[in-house]
């Protein structure tokens, strides 16, 4: 499982900040989510957030259903972190 924090919604138009743990080996695709970071600049997502941050939206299937998580960081740091957690040693 690796920790990431979701950003989520409590009310139209609030926006809230919480950690999820994701195993990795259930993951389906992740893209950037640029509608976040227009929520961002206008100022709907929490004020200590950075106006340079980036988003990823996550896909999680498990069995018959799936979840999409909406993950604070570039899909190339998360795709990084996910990987991270499957280093292998090399013989040599």
């Amino acid at each position: 499982m690796v920790k990431f924090i979701e950003v989520v919604q409590t009310f139209k138009n609030v926006y809230a900040l919480r950690e999820v743990f994701i195993n990795p080996s259930h993951v389906v695709y992740l893209r950037e989510d640029i509608s976040m970071k227009t929520k961002l600049t206008e100022g709907q997502l929490p004020d200590d957030m950075d106006l340079r941050q980036s988003f990823t939206r996550i896909q999680i299937h498990n069995g018959t259903n799936g979840s999409e998580f909406i993950l604070v960081g570039t899909p190339a740091v998360v795709e990084s972190k996910l990987n991270g957690e499957k280093r292998e040693l090399l013989n040599g």
